[in-house]
């Protein structure tokens, strides 16, 4: 019992100490990923190295899902693959220890691990997304002269502000301006369009006014007639201009601190109960509204109209029903009638046809929230599945170090993450569901795992050559019969 107990403990300081390592290793590497994917946002923005850091702290959890699984298949085979490289399953195996009981100890912390893994996941992950989001937004507030980048939108207060190219030792002077102003009615509506050839930009520390001249210009505004009629001539105004100012205020943006949010919408920030609760409430919504629509639908199919109840129709004779029942009336009215059926059928496919966008954007949102709720279950399930893949393949290859071991790891999870990503990217159109996208990788993969490690307990290889090769070796000796001397 106690050689047993030292050997568990040995081959989990093998194996933690691996893990370490190679967790490290690759945690560095996907962090310097997120570096260059963000270099845009980090670079040539005049900040200092402590929101760096947070900025990438905050970056860092998001990581973890995608480093878990790698870290624990590749330690696992190079753990198992030393052990059998140096025959130490050999002597296991002589004193009566199987691969399946040397692996007991590690099943133990793999488990553990999992579940750490899970409320990582469900309150960790979240926190730091909600922070992470926020952070990226509340930086251009905190430096208003960060707000504007090029080749892109940039909202500041009212204002949507995109510039093609910035120059200046401060970034002050822009070229290619387009500014949509929101409407003060609706906030998400842009009725006033304002370009410019250049511009720039005036700031002064001790006002909250941001001061931008636009030069060489054109303004262009939507007007919006009372009358519902008029509506439909798309009246606007446009007027031209060699120099124009607008004044942005500040005094809001320059008051907001960095670490506050104010977004909180986004399916990623939320946890299980969270989830669960949005969730319901989305598929409720989208139930009473496809249910409006086609209460409201059900009511255009008739022909309301008190000219078409005014018509008087023909006698039938001998109560005979005409095949074409618009026959009944007068020649005028029935093209009253055509009209009116063809308007209402144009009228109803056009309200169906819009529709169908909304009700599919909608859709897509309760599926990115299911795959949320999902994908938390799955990061805990792939670290217990990984682990029972490297495990039985370390010991089939009997390679370790970070040759081979590193070969099958980087194949294994290319799998796993593609068919991972595949099968989200299906579940958010609404081709499968969310729940077979987000553990389709998981169905793919388990075989494998139960398939390793029943070959690994009975010492059977990667692959039976003899299996193989024996209908090869079958069909030559049919060909070349051997000779009798």
């Amino acid at each position: 019992m106690i050689s047993v107990k030292i050997l568990d403990k040995y081959i989990l300081k093998s194996f933690i100490g691996t893990f370490a390592t190679v967790f490290v290793i690759l945690f560095l590497i996907f962090i310097l990923q997120t570096v260059w994917l963000f270099i845009g946002e980090l670079a040539g923005k005049d900040l200092d190295i402590w929101l760096i850091l947070k900025f990438l702290t905050f970056k860092m959890p998001s990581i973890v899902p995608l480093v878990l699984p790698l870290s624990i298949v590749l330690a696992s085979i190079m753990t198992f693959g030393n052990f059998a490289e140096n025959y130490e399953f050999a002597a296991m195996k002589s004193a009566g220890i199987s691969l399946v009981r040397s692996m007991k100890a590690l099943s133990v912390f793999i488990a553990v691990l999992s579940l750490a893994s899970f409320l990582f996941a469900n309150n960790v992950i979240p926190l730091a997304e909600y922070k992470f989001i926020n952070f990226r937004r509340n930086i251009a507030q905190v430096k208003p002269a960060m707000a504007i980048a090029e080749g892109q939108f940039s909202d500041i207060g009212v204002y949507n502000i995109k510039v093609e190219k910035k120059s200046g030792d401060n970034g002050n002077i822009l070229e290619g301006i387009t500014i949509h102003k929101k409407s003060a009615q609706d906030r998400g509506n842009n009725t006033v369009v304002i370009k410019a050839k250049d511009g720039e930009l005036i700031s002064n520390e001790d006002s909250n006014v941001l001061k931008m001249v636009l030069k060489d210009g054109y303004y262009y505004e939507d007007i919006i007639p009372k009358k519902l009629e008029e509506r439909n001539k798309l009246p606007f105004a446009k007027s031209s201009f060699e120099q124009y100012v607008i004044n942005i205020d500040l005094s809001k943006l320059t008051n907001s601190n960095a670490d506050e949010g104010e977004i909180t919408n986004t399916n990623n920030m939320l946890t299980i109960s969270e989830l669960s609760y949005t969730i319901d409430s989305l598929d409720n919504s989208n139930r009473k509204e496809v249910a409006s629509f086609v209460d409201n639908i059900y009511m255009r199919t008739g022909i309301a109209s008190t000219k078409v109840s005014e018509i008087t129709p023909i006698p039938v004779v001998n109560k005979i029903i005409p095949e074409n029942l618009l026959t009944v009336l007068p020649e005028q009215d029935r093209r009253q009638i055509v009209t009116i059926a063809s308007n209402n059928v144009s009228n109803t496919a056009f309200t169906i046809e819009s529709s169908k966008i909304e009700f599919k954007a909608r859709q897509k949102n309760i599926n990115n929230h299911l795959i949320a709720f999902y994908d938390k279950f799955v990061i805990a399930y792939a670290c217990f599945m990984m682990f029972f893949i490297g495990a039985p393949l370390g010991a089939i290859i009997r390679k370790g170090g970070l040759g081979l071991p590193i070969v099958f790891a980087v194949l294994i999870f290319i799998i796993f993450h593609f068919v991972n990503t595949f099968g989200k990217k299906l579940a958010q159109e609404d081709g499968i569901t969310p729940f077979m996208g987000t553990w389709l990788s998981s169905f793919i993969l388990t075989p494998l795992a139960i398939l390793l490690t029943y070959r690994a307990k009975n010492d059977i290889g990667l692959i039976n050559m003899d299996v193989v090769l024996a209908p090869f070796q079958k069909l030559i000796q049919k060909i070349f019969p051997q000779q009798k001397t």
